[in-house]
This record gives C-alpha cells, structure tokens and sequence, in this order.
C-alpha cells in the first residue's frame, strides 16, 4: 500500500485558448507521444467545428463534454460470495476524464476521411445530445438506475 495520496499534476494551458483542459484532451488524444500532430488535428476539428455552427469552437466542445460527463456509475462489488453492480457518483476528476475518453474513442470509430474530421462530428453530435458518447453515458446512467437497489452496498 502506498504511505500517501499522489499529488494532483498541473497540466499546462494549451497555447491557443490557454485552457489546461484543452491540454488534458488533446494529451487523451495523443498517439505514439505525437503532441503537435495531436494540437493539430483538435484545432483543424474546432475550426470545423466553428464552420458548421457559426458559434465559437471552444464554446461548442465545451457544452459536447458537459453532455457527455457521467453522474453516475456502476461499480462491481463482491458481497457474500455474489458481484454486485453497485451505483456510485462520480467524482469531479474522473468525470471529465470519463467524458473525454468516451468522446475521443467514439470519435476514433466513426468513419469520416481525417481524424480532424471524425472529432468534429463527434463534438457536434455531442452538442446536439446526440451521437455515440451521448448514448454511452445514458447507458451508464441506464444501468446505474437498474442497479439502485443494491445501493446499500456502498463502499
């Protein structure tokens, strides 16, 4: 067991926007440690975006994650022999990290030509309340629903 907490890490804001969470997106959106190729294709998608819409691109990816972060989750539990799927909130931080990973890999499985491309459908989708992310955290809310009887369960 560990003696204490790890500390939060700091991210850096990004140099467009100078917001860390654009920052923590795009290090979610990263591959092979390619952090410029990653910045590039989030702006291309918000550029895309900003066309689509007529509205500000970071506004529009904002309002996408906020439709995307979970509340609630369920989380397997072991009582007396018998796994449980106990609901539980989510915490702040780990809603936004939820809601990030399951835009940008829904955003990976659709098929448009560039990933550009398929990010900016996935955040206008999301903005919308609609497409792949969405009905990802209605299932998470779906199930956690199902499962609000063995809530007496929780940790």
């Amino acid at each position: 067991m560990r003696k204490a907490r790890p500390r939060k890490r700091i991210t850096a804001p990004d140099p467009k926007f100078n917001d860390p969470l654009v920052t923590r997106f795009v290090n979610g959106l990263m591959w092979d440690g390619k952090k410029s190729t990653a910045f590039t294709i989030f702006y291309d998608a918000l550029d895309l975006v900003a066309k689509k819409t007529e509205e500000e691109g970071l506004e529009v990816w904002k309002r996408a994650l906020n439709n995307v972060m979970p509340t609630v989750e369920v989380k397997a539990r072991r009582v007396g022999g018998a796994t449980f799927q106990i609901p539980i909130e989510v915490p702040p931080a780990r809603k936004i990290a939820v809601g990030m990973k399951w835009m940008i890999s829904y955003a990976r499985k659709r098929n448009e030509k560039s990933m550009a491309s398929r990010l900016a459908g996935e955040i206008l989708s999301a903005a919308k309340g609609e497409g792949a992310a969405v009905k990802k955290k209605e299932d998470t809310h779906k199930m956690a629903e199902a499962n609000k009887a063995f809530s007496h369960f929780r940790v």
